[in-house]
């Protein structure tokens, strides 16, 4: 019991993958760590998913597990906020499971707090942007726990985790495929494979969700505040359920398929391939109803600082003060964002047809574009251009010979 008692506590954050499985049995065979392996669920385990690992953790030697759902609160906290700027990083990528790390890593350092943890292990390399989101959550959150990451700090490889595991009787099938998945709630990222060449696209067999329907169908999407409320006329409570109901209507299309290019936080390029078909319709709806509701302003400025909030998450700067700023002004520019917007499905692409909206700017009493103004006078118009041209005019008095 003594010895027990003097035994360090370590959370592992433990996907089931071969990383963390490696993580889990070296901390708790080699090292002497009491291991509790912790899964913080953003909406990308299946049931039996977490059923496998939970068992799995157990036969890797760990005193304890848990499964975390942080979908919610991610939500809540995050993804409402890119809906409402319109994220995408590089004007392509939805910022997907990048800003679910940093919710799972705000999870495990909860719960290793809780549970009076002495350290907090992940099984991030040392060449990508996860170490970096982990490690400077644990360090804000739990700055007196120790971060191990076996993985980057012994640079070690696939095959000698596979043989570490296989000698000491866990025998599970990691070998290397030739790509690698991350899955979440707000899509599904996929490295590896053709990806690592410049030149080259991901055939049909890289993506998870087939294309399986055909022809052309409309989706109706409605907006209340900025958030999603309904879909094809079914209100819902849970956004996240209405998140999934538009996931599953829109990847039947194999809509949200592309490939990101972009800077990582240590530095280097990077090149992911994803499938995100509810990011791509809503984002798509939300912005085509804000074109109906906001100012020219409020558009511009909102852009302005969405750009900075997509930022911000890829670059691990969640915590940032700063943006719970951004996300009031988010939420305030919102407050007329209500409507449908009816959209057209088919293979691989959508379009926007139109919106029904009680708070739509175009229906106005001054007039109809391009056929009749109600609020001025042809005089009036004269005017307007006639001032609106006078620093123009009076720039090129002076300067004829640049006409």
């Amino acid at each position: 019991m003594e010895n027990e008692s003097k035994r360090k506590k370590v959370v592992v954050a433990f996907s089931g993958g071969l990383d963390t499985s490696f993580t889990v049995m070296y901390l708790a065979k080699e090292k002497g760590y009491e291991v509790y392996a912790a899964c913080a669920n953003t909406g990308g385990f299946s049931e039996e998913q977490l059923r496998t690992n939970e068992e799995n953790a157990y036969r890797l030697g760990a005193r304890g597990y848990v499964t975390i759902d942080v979908t919610e609160e991610y939500y809540e906290k995050s993804l409402k906020y890119m809906i409402y700027g319109n994220v995408l990083r590089n004007g392509t990528y939805p910022v997907s499971v990048s800003s679910e790390r940093i919710f799972q890593g705000i999870a495990i350092a909860r719960y290793a707090k809780e549970i009076g943890a002495d350290a907090i292990a992940h099984g991030s390399t040392g060449a990508g942007n996860d170490q970096v989101r982990f490690d400077m959550t644990f360090l804000v959150m739990a700055p007196e726990m120790e971060i191990i990451t076996l993985t980057r700090d012994m640079t070690l490889t696939r095959q000698y985790e596979i043989d570490y595991l296989n000698r000491n009787g866990f025998e599970a099938d990691f070998a290397k495929l030739k790509y690698s998945y991350n899955v979440g709630i707000w899509g599904t990222s996929i490295c590896g494979g053709e990806i690592l060449d410049s030149a080259q696209g991901l055939p049909e067999s890289a993506y998870l969700k087939k294309v399986e329907k055909t022809g052309s169908e409309q989706l109706r999407i409605e907006f209340r505040e900025g958030q999603i409320h309904a879909v094809n006329g079914e209100t819902y409570g849970d956004r996240i359920k209405a998140i999934q109901a538009v996931e599953e209507t829109g990847a039947a299309y194999g809509i949200g398929r592309d490939m990101h290019v972009g800077d990582t936080i240590v530095g280097i390029k990077g090149r992911v391939g994803f499938e995100a078909a509810a990011p791509m319709l809503i984002i798509g709806a939300h912005r085509f109803l804000e074109k109906y509701t906001l100012s020219k302003w409020q558009q511009y400025w909102k852009d302005q600082v969405a750009n900075w909030y997509g930022m911000f998450l890829h670059e691990s700067q969640y915590l940032e003060p700063v943006m719970r700023d951004i996300e009031a002004m988010l939420t305030s520019s919102q407050r007329n964002v209500n409507g449908t917007v009816i959209l057209e499905l088919r293979p691989q692409s959508f379009s926007t047809v139109g919106v029904e909206s009680e708070d739509d700017l175009v229906r106005t009493k001054f007039g109809e574009y391009g056929e009749t103004q109600k609020g001025w006078t042809a005089d009036d118009a004269k005017g307007f251009i006639r001032v609106t041209s006078t620093p123009l005019r009076v720039y090129y008095s002076n300067h004829e010979d640049e006409l």
